[in-house]
């Protein structure tokens, strides 16, 4: 199912006048509000320390941002966790979707629920080290489009798979090289974790199933510039990991449907 990714009444209105800011009010105006998606399935054991993980690496950057936690209800206790969170610090959100799955399908869900001019996702595991989004932020800051967590860049890192899955990553991301743009090119466009701005991604109607999301971003959304920042994949702490058949599959199908697209078959 296809949806247009942002309803423009989600737009905030101005906020009051600068005259009536403190100078710490008007230089935190001037950072544009991050939203950063979680997208969850059964995360209970790892979300409490997800969350108060990211935001001690946020709250330093005095930007504004809110977090945007989608679970696929879990029925786990993940929504109660959240909801307390949420309760003391209203920058935490939770979204449930009731009998929905697909992780492309929550990081949407969350964008769509947001107007924040930054957008955002990481995994709930901590497989992807919060500590990585200051520079991600800085990307987008200084004038590019889409910012990265990459693996496959000097400094980056798969973390402790065996060889047939990192045989099976690298020709994942081999197979992409003839849809991937010109000038564009991303040698991690597999990765689960960056931000882009938003102008960048709306309007456009992407598969909401499957895991590939950012794959997508870079052929069809409207995407100038490009920079991967080193990402030393991290171990999962706990829980199991959601990788399937059907995840396969999906991006077999998302394959082929960009494939399609860029040699004339398919209309974006």
């Amino acid at each position: 199912m296809s949806s247009t990714l942002i309803d423009k009444s989600y737009m905030q209105l101005d906020g009051p006048a600068t005259d009536l800011m403190t100078s710490a009010e008007q230089e935190k105006s001037t950072h544009e509000k991050l939203a950063l998606t979680i997208p969850t399935l059964r995360e209970a054991e790892n979300i409490h320390g997800v969350l108060d993980h990211v935001r001690s690496v946020l709250d330093p950057l005095s930007i504004p941002y809110e977090i945007l936690v989608v679970d696929d209800d879990s029925r786990d206790g993940t929504e109660e966790i959240v909801s307390a969170i949420a309760q003391d610090d209203p920058r935490v959100r939770l979204l449930v979707r009731k009998g929905q799955r697909g992780l492309s399908g929550a990081i949407l869900y969350g964008w769509e629920n947001t107007s924040a001019a930054i957008l955002g996702v990481m995994d709930a595991d901590l497989q992807h080290p919060p500590e990585l989004l200051p520079k991600l932020v800085a990307s987008i800051e200084a004038g590019h489009d889409l910012a990265i967590g990459s693996r496959y860049i000097a400094g980056g890192r798969l973390g402790d798979w065996n060889p047939i899955r990192k045989l099976l990553s690298v020709a994942a991301v081999w197979v992409t090289w003839p849809i991937q743009r010109r000038g564009l090119y991303a040698k991690d466009p597999m990765s689960g974790f960056f931000l882009v701005r938003r102008e960048c991604v709306e309007g456009v109607q992407f598969q909401r199933s499957g895991f590939k999301l950012l794959l997508e971003v870079l052929v069809r959304g409207r995407i100038r510039s490009v920079e991967e920042i080193p990402l030393a994949f991290g171990q999962r702490y706990r829980g199991g990991s959601k990788a399937s058949f059907k995840v396969a599959v999906d991006y077999g199908r998302l394959l082929a449907r960009l494939y399609a697209s860029r040699i004339g078959l398919m209309r974006d």
